[in-house]
């Protein structure tokens, strides 16, 4: 059985996750729970641990798992499932992101489009420099690419410099979504989507950063993120 407020967080983040695959930041489940410090936020998402609704995966700065939902014993759906939990290709010490033959059983290429700006927005999209052979099960649907991540500005939802992203090919995103916008046509940033009435904001996940406030028809939107991948 949970509390009220319990229950709201859960299912705050379980929307958010399936929406822009990233949990929302501490600031956020505070606000939209109507408590007065994060120190309520800390408690709750430790009684969800302790009772088996959520995990925080370990080394990433706001990751949540969602194991299961209310009234619901049963785990919650994984990969190969209609609801997005995003997956994270870890590499070891030495170990490359994979990049293997396409005889390899179960794999899809995916061409790597260069650099993106999670930080001040760079030129658009280059071309490929290079491809990359994934899980299938990690594809939504669709064509996908790949994109090497340059800043900090997402750092809070777990995105680091350096980190490789993949992309699906979209033009249209639901607010909360992270999304590579092309902004007057030649600027390229990785940022999360919010829609406000008529404008647009391209928000980071980072304090030291502030929103980028555009009108609709100054930005293009190029696709979501469905997979982050890191090497270590």
């Amino acid at each position: 059985m949970l509390t009220p407020k319990q229950r709201e967080l859960l299912l705050l983040i379980h929307q958010r996750l399936q929406e822009g695959g990233v949990s929302p930041s501490f600031e956020e489940m505070k606000t939209s729970l109507g408590l007065r410090s994060k120190s309520g936020i800390h408690r709750l998402i430790r009684a969800l641990e302790e009772r088996g609704f959520l995990r925080r995966l370990p080394h990433r700065a706001r990751a949540l798992e969602i194991l299961r939902l209310p009234d619901s014993s049963t785990p919650f759906p994984r990969s190969g499932s209609e609801n997005f939990i995003p997956s994270v290709i870890k590499g070891g010490r030495g170990v490359a992101l994979p990049e293997l033959d396409d005889s390899a059983p179960e794999m899809l290429p995916v061409e790597v489009m260069g650099r993106i700006a999670a930080g001040t927005p760079i030129e658009a999209l280059q071309e490929p420099t290079r491809k990359l052979y994934l899980p299938q099960e990690l594809f939504r649907g669709g064509e996908h690419f790949a994109l090497e991540v340059e800043g900090d500005s997402m750092i809070d939802a777990g995105i680091l410099n350096g980190d490789t992203v993949l992309i699906q090919k979209t033009e249209t995103a639901m607010s909360g979504d992270i999304v590579v916008a092309l902004v007057d046509n030649h600027e390229a940033t990785l940022k999360r989507l919010r829609k406000r009435g008529g404008i647009v904001a391209l928000e980071p996940a980072n304090r030291a950063y502030e929103p980028q406030i555009v009108a609709p028809e100054r930005m293009q939107i190029q696709g979501k993120m469905v997979g982050l991948f890191r090497q270590y």
